[in-house]
């Protein structure tokens, strides 16, 4: 996750050396500068090498990008293949890719797990990649999983969240990240989701063309009902406006600290964030998936929705003759678009998944 002043998908909001915002309650320090950009300013991401301080091996990540391809002929997913790619930052050199993916089959329920994860925060990328390590096999181990995959997922999620929440070599109190995946166990398909990545389906439209379903749905802090739990938490609402104009998203805050700025709702790990009301609970949706109809679903984190909506993911998508052509495609468009707009990339990562033996390139 790329961490940037002006960003709307920077899920902390980085505000180093700025005035005090407006009408939004903030007040200036002793010293006269604002205390968002005095306490944020330990949020932009940072560090080198490839593990997290004190050498744990087991929460590596990767140095650039990461491709996984496959083929599934128990379910409705025919092939699939995910790429995540580091953004760039000019004024970070040493960043890191916060993204993680997991792409994972269960031969004994003819299950195949798709999921990207979006780390944010210092340590996001240990949080992210921890959820990578442990997530699948508590889903797989579960006495639930083969009944009830929605209960199994639910409590494996906030199993692993618990473990990272005492892990002391993972600092979560200003770090978390997103979730969201796709279960696709014959030809069901289970939407999981916490925070601002998302699933989406193409499906035959009408028209006889591929169209775009938003299969999960963003949790943002505007949405009403999710509004009114952070404020009955005790937690605040606004988007930090300076001179020139409201800077990002609506974002989250404490009741009498302006930290620590989340712009979603929902999420793994961030401690602080969570005595704000922010929730880690999963949002579940489900559906059949039609052999007439359904053509192919993508998984990703909002690098690639940012600049791009579902129409037009899909539409890029089904042009492409195979998963892994689609997943370049995809990732090469939404940084060239992150450059154009913002001069900055942010971590990107898509999973194409093309169903009952959906080739690409036409309807």
């Amino acid at each position: 996750m790329s961490v940037r002043r002006g960003s709307t998908t920077s899920s902390y909001l980085a505000a180093p050396n700025v005035d005090t915002p407006k009408n939004t309650g903030a007040k200036k320090g002793e010293d006269g500068k604002s205390p968002i950009g005095a306490i944020r300013r330990r949020l932009s991401v940072a560090g080198g090498g490839n593990t997290l301080d004190g050498g744990m091996g087991s929460l590596s990540v990767a140095d650039d990008e990461t491709v996984e391809s496959g083929t599934d002929s128990r379910c409705a997913v025919t092939e699939y293949s995910g790429l995540s790619k580091k953004g760039h930052a000019p004024y970070n050199p040493r960043k890191k890719n916060q993204d993680s993916l997991i792409m994972a089959d269960h031969e004994a329920t003819n299950s195949l797990v798709l999921c990207v994860l979006d780390g944010h925060g210092e340590a996001g990328d240990g949080v992210s990649q921890y959820f990578k390590k442990e997530l699948g096999k508590e889903m797989f181990n579960h006495p639930s999983w083969a009944n009830d995959p929605k209960k199994a997922t639910r409590e494996s999620i906030l199993k692993v969240e618990r473990q990272i929440l005492g892990n002391s070599r993972v600092d979560t109190e200003f770090s978390g990240t997103t979730l969201s995946m796709a279960i696709i166990r014959g030809n069901t398909i289970i939407g999981c989701n916490i925070g601002d990545s998302r699933v989406t389906i193409g499906k035959l439209g009408p028209n006889g063309k591929i169209v775009a379903e938003e299969f999960t749905h963003d949790h943002k802090p505007e949405t009403p009902d999710e509004k009114k739990r952070i404020i009955n938490a005790g937690g605040r609402v606004f988007a930090v406006e300076y001179d020139d104009g409201i800077d990002g998203p609506p974002r989250v805050w404490l009741g009498h600290m302006d930290v620590p700025g989340l712009a979603m709702s929902r999420s793994l790990g961030d401690a602080v964030a969570h005595t704000a009301g922010v929730i880690s609970e999963p949002e579940f949706f489900e559906r059949e998936l039609d052999p007439a109809t359904d053509r192919l679903i993508l998984v990703a984190t909002d690098g690639l929705w940012e600049f791009m909506d579902n129409d037009e993911c899909v539409g890029m998508a089904v042009e492409a003759s195979e998963p892994r052509i689609s997943v370049d495609a995809l990732v090469r468009e939404a940084n060239q678009r992150w450059m154009r707009e913002e001069q900055v990339i942010d971590d990107t990562t898509v999973i194409t998944a093309h169903l009952f033996g959906y080739h690409g390139g036409h309807a």
